[in-house]
């Protein structure tokens, strides 16, 4: 994929991000439930690289921040940190990851992504955000439970989408 593509595919991740949380908030408590931004992030950092996955992680909160009002400044920086590690980490993993079928690679790499986000947001939240109010229970909570129709929805859609998007040659190159 060349650089211009992978630039033009992290435009369209970052404006998602702005798009789709209001969308999603439309519905009871749906940013909680479905984690709006974390699917163009984890699908950036699967279709282009690492370099841009980061990029969408942090420019995605942040300019749905300043637009929206979403995500709210308390929670601005936490979310910059956990979707730029699933941007970053899904990115890297998709570079490091090599079985011979496309959707297990994607599936492999989300998992790996979704799970470093969840522990470096974790432990920010620990050691910077909340230091001395935050428990694992808090995390569990927070991380696994209360978003676990995302994270379905997440390792459901993406390998669907990553897999169309490289049938269709979008990628330019074979994800598997």
């Amino acid at each position: 994929m060349s650089i211009l593509r992978k630039s033009l595919t992290t435009a369209v991740c970052i404006a998602l991000c702005v798009v789709l949380p209001m969308a999603f908030h439309a519905i009871p408590n749906g940013g909680v439930l479905f984690s709006p931004m974390h699917l163009p992030v984890l699908l950036c950092g699967i279709l282009t690289s690492w370099p841009f996955g980061l990029l969408c992680g942090i420019a995605g909160p942040l300019l749905s921040s300043l637009f929206t009002g979403m995500p709210g400044a308390p929670m601005l920086p936490q979310m910059m940190v956990e979707l730029g590690c699933y941007g970053f980490m899904a990115g890297l993993m998709m570079a490091v990851v090599k079985t011979k079928k496309v959707t297990a690679n994607v599936l492999i790499s989300l998992l790996i992504a979704m799970l470093f986000g969840r522990i470096a947001a974790g432990c920010a939240r620990a050691f910077i955000f909340a230091r001395g109010s935050y428990s694992l229970p808090m995390w569990i909570s927070s991380y696994f439970i209360s978003c676990f129709p995302a994270i379905v929805m997440q390792l459901v859609l993406i390998p669907i989408i990553a897999a169309a998007l490289n049938k269709a040659g979008f990628t330019g190159r074979k994800m598997g």
